[in-house]
């Protein structure tokens, strides 16, 4: 569970922002709304977070720097040349030499072991805590030049002082609790990269600890881009291979009322066709033919079930887009129903203009984003601000209350 972000220089992001997502555990739930931050902690976090703001706010900006910081942890070893792909910093002069950083907390088992994963699957108890990742880029004459410094660090049980897993600091010899260990590993130190995470540098060369949260930072999945446009082979050819997801998705598509009722690939001259099933028509139509909406739907429904089932974390922008505004709280409800559809607390993160979507929120749930007029984003959670919790937050965010809202003059 992902329940606090750290963000500073980054896009319209000047300023240190900071989305404390954690809820005391005082807070009555009674709609399974917030999960613990790791397993047998008191803190608890929301399972869905829903980034409010006028257009060109910075919430899409919120997005982009998470999945900077993930795609950093699990791929940079991919990166070509020296660069930091999917990072800038904030255009400003006095901002042309200040660090990039970012930092997220979350939960997990502390155990570092191989078999950690298996015993967590099985539902054998461990040891539990919180984690902090924190990642400081050099930047000089405006340019990013390496990595300054990375560190991962545990609080078994959220007490105490932070434990060192390990540190990097620019060209200083890495250092490293017991629990990550370098023997057989030493000597990927001399060859780290100054634009690669040393985790995805020691998970390529199967370091079992590397690999552990190289894996869980795959589990975060991001769907940025528009939800009309693009990607249309990629999930079709996804499709192909996942005959369960196919039939889940099928169901989904005939009870959320969109006509189909069901899809299916069909063999031609060209290779598989996907085909939808219609209620009262004798004849099956090819995705081209399709509802922008219904194709949305579908391009997203890989992302959310695959969170759902891993229990990872779904990150979409303008979720709002192509959905119904009756359809998307029904999607948000995925995320909160424990006993069926989200059984390991996957969360998810969105943005959205369609204010409706508030009745169905808490203000846990709610971030607003702004931009002042010298361009710089702002991020608060209504946690951070005096909220009831019985107002009507459609009203208050609609009249200005909350700001976030667009400004006519």
């Amino acid at each position: 569970m992902l329940y606090r972000f750290e963000v500073e220089n980054f896009f319209s992001i000047r300023d240190r922002q900071v989305i404390d997502l954690t809820v005391d555990g005082k807070v009555i739930d009674l709609e399974g709304r917030f999960a613990p931050i790791y397993s047998g902690a008191e803190l608890r976090a929301p399972k869905v977070v829903a980034l409010f703001g006028a257009n060109a706010s910075g919430k899409t900006t919120v997005l982009r720097a998470l999945s900077f910081v993930f795609r950093f942890i699990r791929e940079s070893v991919q990166y070509p040349g020296d660069g930091f792909v999917g990072c800038e910093r904030f255009n400003d002069s006095h901002s042309a030499s200040r660090p990039i950083i970012f930092a997220v907390e979350f939960g997990g088992p502390m155990d570092l072991s191989p078999n950690i994963r298996d015993k967590v699957a099985v539902g054998d108890a461990v040891l539990s805590g919180s984690y902090r990742y924190e990642l400081e880029l050099d930047v000089f004459d405006g340019l990013i030049r390496r990595v300054a410094r990375e560190t991962l660090r545990q609080r078994p049980q959220g007490n105490g002082k932070w434990q060192r897993v390990f540190e990097r600091v620019a060209d200083m010899p890495l250092k490293v609790a017991r629990s990550f260990g370098l023997s057989g590993y030493a000597h990927l130190e001399k060859t780290l990269a100054a634009n690669h995470s040393v985790i995805a540098s020691f998970a390529k060369f199967q370091h079992p600890v590397a690999m552990l949260f190289a894996q869980w930072a795959r589990n975060v999945a991001f769907h940025i881009d528009p939800v009309h446009f693009g990607r249309d082979e990629e999930v079709i050819d996804f499709l192909k291979g996942q005959p369960v997801l196919l039939s889940n998705l099928s169901a989904e598509l005939s009870r959320i009322d969109t006509g189909v009722e069901g899809a299916s690939f069909r063999l031609t001259p060209n290779g598989p066709l996907l085909m939808f099933k219609h209620t009262g028509l004798d004849v099956e139509m090819p995705w081209m033919l399709e509802s922008h909406g219904t194709r949305a739907f579908i391009r997203l429904y890989p992302f959310l079930s695959s969170a759902l089932d891993q229990g990872g974390i779904a990150v979409i922008d303008e979720l709002d887009a192509a959905i119904h505004p009756l359809l998307l709280p029904e999607l948000v409800r995925w995320f909160r129903d424990s006993r069926e559809r989200n059984k390991r607390n996957a969360q998810l993160w969105l943005t959205c203009h369609s204010a409706s979507l508030l009745d169905d929120l808490t203000k846990e749930e709610i971030v607003i984003c702004e931009k002042d007029r010298q361009g710089r984003t702002s991020v608060h959670s209504l946690m951070d601000v005096k909220v009831r919790r019985d107002d009507n937050h459609y009203k208050k965010y609609l009249s200005g209350v909350y700001g976030g809202v667009p400004y006519l003059g």
